[in-house]
């Protein structure tokens, strides 16, 4: 049986592709956020887990989610730990990497990406035992993301302040 916070999130975080959604063109389904403090002037990176580089919550989006939303503020929870509220659709970003980079049970990505505002970081949540996060300004996201053109995208789209 799955673990649960004191607000019924689970804190588990899913694994495996079993559920996944795939596109017309075959390409993973991906929800993500941008999370973005009150006064807009921070976003809210991880760590990545497969290297060492920060990126932004993101994941796939599953056939048992009925919206793309849900699965987005799924990811924001089991990544970041962040109760949130979706702000804005940032709109699709089609993957740019080249197949070399991608790992090899996983074909290009569709993104989808959403402005959210933090109510709540949790002190524990799923990923806290192989995730950190940090706020960073503007500069300091746009640097640290620069390895990812789908997630620096998400982010210029933001309304972050610059």
């Amino acid at each position: 049986m799955a673990q649960s916070n004191s607000a019924g999130r689970s804190m588990e975080s899913r694994v495996g592709r079993n559920k996944q959604r795939y596109g017309a063109s075959g390409e993973r389904l991906v929800a993500g956020v941008v999370p973005l403090s009150a006064d807009k002037y921070y976003v809210l990176v991880i760590k990545s887990t497969r290297r060492d580089a920060w990126v932004l919550p993101k994941g796939g989006w599953e056939t048992d989610e009925n919206t793309v939303q849900e699965a987005a503020i799924r990811e924001a929870w089991e990544e970041a730990g962040i109760v949130c509220r979706i702000q804005r659709d940032l709109g699709t970003i089609p993957d740019s990497r080249a197949s070399p980079q991608l790992p090899p049970e996983a074909p290009k990505a569709l993104y989808q990406f959403f402005e959210v505002a933090v109510d709540k970081e949790e002190v524990q949540w799923p990923e806290m035992h192989k995730r950190t996060r940090q706020w960073m300004l503007y500069r300091e996201a746009a640097q640290a993301l620069s390895s990812r053109p789908e997630l620096l995208e998400a982010l210029n789209r933001s309304s972050v302040l610059r």
